[in-house]
């Protein structure tokens, strides 16, 4: 099951002091799904789960199954678990959710705009559906009640960095409570097109302490695997001409004084976060990927890891 179409470039775009794991959002014609019906979906997921049947599908395998209580010990031939979230000392993650399980699993690609995560979600998903996985689809500015919300401010008013954060933490926030987390309770495997991380590397860049962000997201869920697709700033900014003939003004830093130059502003932005990220891939264990070559080569990569571990799940 697909689930939402992201905004344009830049939400297609921080950095913490969390664990280990790994995020995201990009507006693709290809991929704008939209289930308005994802809740009774999911609970139907959890019926037939407790009534059995199926093979890997989302709830539906010969564990019997867990559905939102997490009561089985195997749902889709997935083992359900304890959800493992940031900033557990302090917080602990979603507190009314402390004693939840889950049995899904929860898969980010990173990366920046034009580096072809949209793509290769698409692709991942099709071929975990033929695999007999259920799949659900997230990334940035999908909330069905903030997202829009960030388009339009961003569009017609100018934010502050701190009050654009907040509005990001919000949609990722109601998304992770409404669709990622009872997608996964339901045994669905979750690929993210972008996710906290994303958040937290523009924080960064934007003169927002690593602290403050860490502390922001420290109710967000741990990945079960997070790939971050890094692609040389001239071939993305070629990308992006080839994909819409045109720059985005936060994508391309242009809101922070750069340049004056919108392709030097662009080139020197995606450096930033690219250097960034290399923060990120250390501190939380973020899987690079060497984005620069062709999309089937990245796909196949991408789904042996991805298949094999999810075998062993």
């Amino acid at each position: 099951m697909h689930d939402g179409a992201g905004e344009g470039s830049e939400d297609n775009d921080a950095s913490g002091d969390f664990g280990a794991g790994g995020t995201t959002e990009e507006y693709s014609d290809s991929h704008a799904y939209y289930d308005s019906d994802i809740y009774l979906q999911l609970a139907g997921v959890e019926d037939a789960a407790t009534a059995g049947g199926g093979s890997r599908g989302a709830g539906t395998g010969t564990g019997g199954g867990a559905g939102a209580g997490g009561s089985s010990s195997n749902v889709g031939g997935m083992k359900s678990r304890k959800p493992k979230w940031y900033g557990a000392k302090k917080f602990g993650g979603l507190h009314y959710l402390r004693d939840i399980e889950i049995a899904g699993r929860l898969i980010v690609i990173e990366g920046p705009d034009a580096s072809g995560r949209s793509t290769q979600i698409e692709l991942l998903t099709t071929q975990l559906e033929a695999e007999g996985y259920a799949v659900l689809n997230t990334g940035l500015t999908r909330s069905e009640i903030i997202g829009q919300g960030i388009l339009e401010a961003k569009r017609n008013i100018s934010l502050g960095v701190r009050t654009l954060a907040m509005f990001y933490a919000a949609d990722f926030a109601d998304q992770l409570e409404h669709k990622i987390i009872p997608a996964l309770q339901a045994g669905y495997v979750v690929l993210a097109d972008r996710y906290i991380y994303t958040l937290m590397a523009r924080n960064t860049v934007r003169g927002i302490r690593r602290s403050w962000s860490s502390n922001l997201y420290s109710f967000a869920l741990v990945p079960d695997m997070t790939f971050y697709l890094d692609v040389d700033p001239y071939v993305l900014v070629h990308r992006v001409f080839a994909k819409r003939q045109s720059l985005d003004y936060y994508e391309s830093g242009a809101d922070m004084g750069i340049s004056k130059n919108m392709y030097d502003s662009f080139i020197k932005y995606q450096q930033r976060l690219a250097r960034e990220f290399g923060i990120l891939e250390q501190k939380y264990g973020l899987n690079i990927i060497n984005g620069n070559r062709p999309t089937d080569v990245i796909n196949a990569g991408l789904k042996k890891q991805v298949l094999r571990y999810l075998s062993k799940a």
